[in-house]
């Protein structure tokens, strides 16, 4: 599975899909951009949902889900987006006559709501909600499919006073020459679940959890399309605000100098160091002058593949942390200006009420 975001992704792709199989044909389907995905884990019995929890990706659709950040309960979804995700989920039960656990995946942009798929069965977000809920919905899904008699829960996920973060964990540095970039395509090894008082605070629980860190003094910035520029513009600016050392390839310096953020321009891998002068990225990340990448591909043309991939191939083996998602940089760039670590509460999962 692919995504082409131009004739010559297409072009590139088709041709691998013949030569792996001439007699089978390509299935194209409309990628939509910039939308939220949101699953729906309940458990059913005779086609009447009797327990659900409905969780919200931090990253847009095009993630796979195994290897989104995942918040619950829903921080930032529309009210009307979730009553009609709760109305679609019951329909889609009771047409298929749901006896047990059960998922669904749904895409929304602009209160549209899409399903991409319904999958009869228990997800890996169960094991987290059911944790952050503190209602077993594994447990009550086998009593339905056994028979017994079983109580609807009165669990409102509307009722927490705090927020779960569940973090992807990867093993790219053990993977040599893979490009650590996400897609539709599954590469998590891994995933940690975290709770805190709110969403910044469970976010960074997470996000140290799974390997980052927060960088000391030095951000590198390449931040894909113009979109994806707009969208971390805020972020870059709480990193000036907060003291640290912006160094960016050429457009994202560019486009940072024009709205008034402060920045050092780094050269690409391929481009000549004279006459400018300027340091290029890879040398930075040798000599560690870099505490955080955030690269963020544009697309797969030749460029991206060679330039944006050098830089993050070098972050991985150089143990530099690496975010390739504009949402959930900005997430944790935000996190980690706003909550000092020494902030950060202990507790135990018993004392989250």
């Amino acid at each position: 599975m692919n995504v082409c975001s131009n004739k010559e992704e297409l072009e590139k792709f088709l041709q691998l899909a013949a030569n792996v199989s001439e007699d089978h044909p390509v299935v194209v389907s409309k990628f939509i951009e910039h939308a939220k995905e949101i699953e729906m884990d309940a458990v059913a019995k005779d086609g009447e949902i009797l327990a659900y929890a409905i969780s919200e990706h931090i990253e847009f659709a095009g993630v796979h889900s195994g290897d989104a950040t995942i918040q619950f309960p829903p921080q930032k979804l529309y009210v009307e987006t979730v009553r009609r995700i709760k109305r679609i989920s019951r329909q889609i039960a009771k047409a298929l006559h749901i006896n047990g656990p059960f998922n669904i995946q749904y895409m929304a942009r602009d209160n549209d709501i899409l399903v991409i798929e319904c999958n009869l069965r228990a997800s890996r977000s169960f094991p987290f909600v059911s944790k952050v809920l503190k209602l077993n919905l594994i447990d009550l899904a086998t009593k339905v499919m056994l028979g017994l008699p079983v109580e609807k829960p009165h669990k409102n996920l509307f009722d927490l006073d705090y927020v779960g973060i569940k973090a992807s964990q990867f093993s790219f540095n053990r993977l040599q020459k893979a490009d650590p970039v996400l897609g539709v395509d599954m590469a998590s090894t891994g995933e940690v679940g975290c709770i805190g008082d709110n969403t910044d605070t469970a976010l960074l629980k997470a996000m140290l959890s799974v390997g980052h860190r927060i960088p000391k003094k030095t951000v590198l910035l390449s931040t894909g399309s113009a979109k994806q520029k707009a969208e971390m513009l805020d972020a870059a600016r709480m990193l000036v605000s907060h003291g640290y050392e912006l160094y960016a390839t050429g457009g994202t310096s560019r486009y940072l100098t024009e709205n008034g953020v402060e920045n050092t321009r780094v050269l690409w891998p391929s481009e000549s160091q004279e006459p400018s002068g300027a340091p290029t990225a890879l040398d930075l990340l040798h000599q560690h002058k870099i505490d955080m990448v955030v690269n963020i591909p544009k697309n797969l043309t030749t460029h991206e593949l060679t330039n944006g991939y050098k830089i993050r191939r070098a972050a991985i083996d150089l143990n530099v942390p690496l975010i390739t998602n504009s949402r959930l940089a900005s997430a944790f760039i935000h996190a980690f200006c706003t909550v000092q670590l020494d902030e950060i509460g202990i507790k135990s999962w018993a004392e989250y009420k």
